[in-house]
């Protein structure tokens, strides 16, 4: 089976039975499956695009983007989801790069949509385009090995480039998602996560559309919309992130929410924060992680129900058909590589994304436990090296995090003349709480090692982070030239 020919199976097989659930309306398996026939050809036919070509998007979570993927696909052409929350200018660097024939946009985007088209020599449609109806048929073209999506990563390490995924990349990734978290045609799987990103669209979405599930998608994320969701809707599965599950924790409604219906929530990050994890295993359920990256499916290293509980804080075992090791390991460390049949090989047009032996390097610093499990413990370009002791940032910020005053932290090292590095943290205070430095060094008294403790504090309004969330831990330097605060 190609990708493309997933919605096609389950219009076989369950025709009548939900696909997509989207601001009231319900669209089954066949439903979908003729959409995306329909628009494939529309593609072929009358927007001219061929196999091999680009074609971008631009908009909010809309069932739209999902038949545009599949149709794409079936023709053998590549989707290149544009992230809403970047500026202009990065969008048009974006379509510059890899030069894509046509752009689709939602409603809110139609001006900034018409002046890409014209800086970059697009052909621009609004989202209604795609329900025109058409005279022919589509090509059945895809296969395989062709390419179909391109997914820019976040640039927290330099330059965004693009992993170019192909059919059979996005094929075993579903499979593999789809068995390690037990989704089955009964399973209604709640998506709140942006579908520009592969942890929206790949980690719970498309495994879920393989599975024969339905989805009930959200156009964004709203803390109220997803409870709404939970107490009427009554879903399986769902996917967060730590942001998310913070809004969620923080709302009003959040002690009296039904969560029954929930087999598990999962999260994609690296590192959960551990007053999260356990405000949902507070509520009875499982909060499971799943590691990886854009390159990588991204469902690569998972922690499954069962252990959630007994092995908070770790990112779980590899999933079947992927290999990971740790290379350069140090101290009980080293950095997370990773094999497997999800994992892309190339970024745009034709830079390898992994080395000769087929590992990707992921720049993430784990450890490995005796039964196997992975636990992630921060960039190996975000060590500390202070009077030759490695720190890493995330052990300072868990201790730090403890502190009822602190809302949110980063600590990140600082040129010192004695130790070569001093650790130093910013800190966004919880609302109208205070926090003298004194304190905090009395707080981490016997959570930390002296050497681990932060010599310079600084308070911030928010840390710097990317369009995605991540933290942009190397613009923190900038704060050595503020003074320390009173």
């Amino acid at each position: 089976m190609n990708f493309w020919q997933v919605p096609e199976q389950h219009a076989h097989a369950r025709p009548d039975a939900l696909a997509l659930r989207f601001q009231g309306q319900d669209i089954s398996h066949a439903q979908l499956a003729a959409r995306s026939a329909r628009v494939a050809a529309l593609l072929w036919h009358d927007w001219g695009v061929r196999t091999g070509e680009r074609v971008a998007w631009l908009g909010l979570n809309h069932p739209g983007q999902l038949v545009l993927l599949f149709a794409l696909a079936r023709i053998g052409a590549m989707l290149l989801p544009l992230n809403v929350r970047l500026a202009p200018a990065e969008w048009e660097g974006q379509l510059r790069d890899c030069r894509p024939t046509h752009l689709v946009h939602g409603p809110e985007w139609a001006a900034q949509a018409q002046q890409l088209g014209a800086r970059c020599a697009l052909a621009v449609h609004p989202l209604d385009a795609l329900d025109q109806e058409t005279a022919h048929a589509a090509p059945r073209i895809g296969a395989p090995g062709t390419d179909a999506l391109l997914v820019y990563t976040s640039g927290t390490t330099g330059q965004p480039r693009a992993a170019v995924h192909t059919q059979a990349n996005l094929l075993a990734n579903m499979r593999i998602a789809a068995q390690v978290q037990q989704i089955t045609d009964g399973d209604l799987v709640l998506t709140v996560l942006p579908l520009f990103h592969v942890g929206g669209l790949c980690i719970q979405t498309l495994p879920a559309l393989y599975a024969g599930a339905g989805v009930s998608l959200q156009p964004r994320f709203s803390a109220d919309a997803t409870l709404d969701a939970l107490a009427q809707q009554r879903p399986t599965l769902t996917l967060q992130v730590p942001a998310t599950m913070k809004a969620l924790v923080d709302h009003p409604r959040w002690p009296e929410a039904d969560l029954s219906c929930l087999r598990a929530v999962w999260a994609g990050s690296s590192v959960l924060p551990a007053p999260l994890v356990q405000a949902f295993l507070d509520r009875g359920v499982a909060l499971c992680n799943v590691y990886g990256s854009t390159e990588t499916g991204p469902f690569s290293i998972a922690l499954p129900p069962a252990a959630a509980r007994s092995h908070a804080g770790s990112c779980g075992w590899p999933a079947p058909g992927v290999e990971a090791m740790l290379a350069g390991v140090q101290q009980g460390c080293g950095e997370v590589l990773l094999r497997g049949p999800n994992v892309v090989a190339r970024y745009w047009p034709d830079q390898p994304a992994c080395d000769d032996d087929g590992w990707f390097h992921t720049g993430d610093l784990a450890t490995r436990a005796e039964d196997g499990s992975y636990t992630v413990i921060g960039r190996s370009k975000d060590l500390i090296i202070s009077g030759g002791e490695n720190i890493h940032p995330l052990e300072v910020e868990a201790a730090v995090a403890q502190h009822p005053a602190v809302a949110e932290c980063a600590a990140f090292g600082l040129p010192d003349p004695r130790w070569g590095e001093a650790v130093a943290v910013a800190i966004v205070l919880r609302a109208d709480a205070q926090l003298a430095p004194g304190a905090l060094a009395q707080h981490l008294d016997g959570r930390l090692a002296r050497f681990k403790c932060p010599r310079r504090v600084f308070f911030v309004a928010a840390l710097p982070k990317t369009a995605l969330g991540k933290l942009q831990r190397q613009a923190l330097a900038s704060l050595a030239g503020e003074p320390d605060p009173a």
